[in-house]
């Protein structure tokens, strides 16, 4: 059985709706690296004169994904143990022999994990538990420039 249960009141639509799109640049080391980037899309919102929306962090390129975590050592460590199982880099991939970059893991991984995250923000904080942090991953095969889009959406 699924509970129902009232969250806000309805949205009366005739508010204007803005939305705003930035960008967040950072570097990675690649091999699995998770980086917390919780403080960055957070002063994102800050710029902006939004109380209550949606913010979507996407990260373009096809060997890095975006999701959220309690961003502690052991769950850092585990899920990186947990992408070597699912997927591991060192077993052969078509997509090594086409192209001989060796990175053939890192776009399944990241096209298991997905490019892209949505999460509501309320009063402009973002609306996360309490010990959940949005992370990027880099599956890559090397060091990266990686560029995240941030969409805010709200009034």
């Amino acid at each position: 059985m699924w509970i129902y249960r009232r969250l806000t009141q309805t949205t009366n639509y005739r508010r204007c709706i803005t939305i705003t799109t930035d960008t967040i640049d950072l570097s990675t080391k690649g091999h699995c690296d998770i980086i917390d980037i919780t403080l960055p899309v957070e002063q994102q919102l800050a710029k902006f004169k939004m109380n209550n929306g949606l913010v979507t962090i996407f990260v373009t390129g096809s060997t890095a994904g975006v999701t959220t975590i309690e961003y502690e050592p052991g769950l850092i460590a585990d899920l990186k143990d947990a992408w070597q199982r699912l997927v591991p880099d060192n077993i052969p991939y078509a997509h090594d022999r086409a192209w001989g970059d060796g990175n053939g893991y890192s776009h399944i991984r990241a096209s298991l994990l997905g490019c892209s995250l949505v999460v509501p923000f309320k009063d402009k904080r973002l609306a996360l538990g309490t010990w959940q942090q949005v992370v990027l991953v880099d599956f890559d095969n090397r060091p990266r420039q990686r560029q995240l889009v941030v969409q805010l959406m709200g009034e």
